[in-house]
């Protein structure tokens, strides 16, 4: 069974949402405030964390930060925060899916089946090994100069995605239809911000990638 952990300081959300999630037999935690929900991934291991950014005590994005230093669980922001620029700080701060409300609980159901598809799949690409990292794909193992690096469920699938047929172009819509879901293929955005923070946890010069390479308004491929 799915245990979700969804983080509100909205009570009636938060019963709503576990109303619905446990009649479609997720389990269900939750916390009201960011540093209960921060001890709650450390404690409980939660599956996948729903995440409201206004908090009573800590930023929403502040919790992402705090919770990729010590966990991967997938990450689904909830914000009444429409702005571009909320949305680019929570995914670059390691969130994987980001949902504005007000919304449907059928989006929000759609959004967690493609995670746990996302992070459960099991046909792996074979591990990359380059000069400067390396990637165990069946065991989630990378590392940069001998030193771990820690990577999201989605960073993970964004780069499977690329390794299955290296130097080859994966056009945008692709990428995203694979990644995130049908319904994606528009949201380039989620893209740059994710291409953007693997070429910092990788790439030797992440202004100058020589392994993730853009063809600029076209897709992505991984040279290896």
């Amino acid at each position: 069974m799915t245990r979700v952990l969804v983080v509100d300081d909205e009570p009636a959300l938060v019963r709503t949402l576990s109303i619905n999630l446990r009649a479609r037999d997720y389990e269900v935690e939750h916390a009201f405030d960011g540093r209960t929900a921060v001890q709650c991934v450390a404690e409980d291991e939660p599956d996948v964390m729903v995440l409201d950014l206004g908090l009573p005590d800590l930023d929403g994005v502040e919790v992402i930060r705090r919770v990729r230093q010590i966990s991967e669980l997938p990450i689904i922001v909830l914000s009444a925060r429409h702005g571009g620029d909320d949305k680019v700080e929570a995914l670059d701060g390691g969130a994987d899916d980001y949902v504005t409300k007000p919304f449907g609980i059928d989006e929000l159901l759609a959004r967690l089946r493609a995670i746990r598809r996302r992070t459960g799949a099991s046909a792996h690409p074979e591990p990359v090994i380059t000069e400067h990292f390396s990637l165990d794909f069946s065991e989630r193992i990378a590392s940069k100069g001998g030193v771990a690096v820690r990577l999201t469920p989605t960073e993970w699938h964004l780069l499977e995605v690329l390794a299955v047929q290296p130097g080859h172009l994966v056009p945008q819509r692709e990428l995203l239809r694979q990644v995130w879901g049908p319904g994606y293929e528009s949201d380039t955005n989620y893209l740059r911000v994710y291409v953007a923070g693997l070429r910092r946890k990788l790439e030797p010069t992440p202004a100058r990638p020589r392994y993730l390479l853009t063809d600029s308004g076209q897709g992505y491929r991984l040279v290896l």
